[in-house]
């Protein structure tokens, strides 16, 4: 059991990283007691987000534009396009592991070359990747897509008690599949198979085109004002 009252620092405004002429802040978890992977899980389902060894969500006076979705994973339906998404996705192995394999940095730094160059995660750096996905006190899993036993995609995923939580996804970015959709498609197949009920996917920006793929992905559910809500209202 938790106590409702959660200490949160608020960071200084900023430029948004996602809506021109808006500004971001963040709210921040304080509470040391919160930052292990309960505490987490808790938080997770009051719309928070882990970066690193920090926990957050945004908390903007004059904006209200993110919404945490997560994915119904027993209920989930494919549509037409995720159906040939699952077809593609047979043709692949898949295998979820407590570490990333040796290569990785040379299909992230493809990736983010490509990709985000940029972005703030450019030029690629090892030391900056790991603290960003990785933590102290959460478990993690890399779940990894191989072509002909070629990597071509890890999804990193947070390990919850109610959930797993997409913490970031890499691939070969001149691949001609939506290798970014068969990650999120192989997460939930994974969920299902542990019995685990939600995906987490982040925040939902309806205005954001980079975003929209999330809300594909259904039946899902948007944390707005306090409550999760069907994803269908909007």
């Amino acid at each position: 059991m938790f106590s409702q009252s959660i200490r949160i620092g608020v960071m200084a405004p900023s430029a948004c990283s996602y809506l021109a002429d808006h500004e971001e802040s963040v709210a921040v978890v304080l509470d040391p007691q919160l930052h292990t992977n309960s505490g987490y899980g808790f938080l997770v389902q009051s719309g928070f987000r882990r970066s690193g060894n920090n926990i957050y969500r945004p908390y903007c006076n004059a904006c209200t534009a993110c919404h945490s979705l997560r994915v119904d994973t027993h209920g989930f339906v494919p549509s037409r396009s995720q159906k040939r998404h699952l077809s593609q996705l047979k043709r692949l192995n898949v295998e979820f592991k407590d570490e990333m394999d040796t290569n990785w940095f040379s299909l992230y730094e493809r990736y983010i070359s490509a990709r985000h160059r940029s972005g703030s995660m450019y030029p690629a750096n090892k030391a900056d990747f790991h603290s960003f996905v990785k933590s102290d006190w959460q478990t993690s899993k890399y779940l990894h897509l191989y072509e002909d036993e070629k990597l071509i995609a890890i999804a990193v995923t947070d390990l919850l008690d109610h959930g797993y939580s997409a913490i970031y996804s890499f691939f070969e970015p001149a691949h001609a599949w939506s290798l970014g959709s068969l990650c999120v498609l192989a997460q939930i197949e994974q969920a299902r198979k542990s019995d685990t009920p939600w995906l987490y996917l982040g925040f939902q920006i309806d205005a954001c085109s980079a975003m929209n793929y999330k809300q594909k992905f259904k039946p899902h559910q948007r944390y707005v004002a306090g409550s999760w809500i069907d994803g269908d209202q909007f």
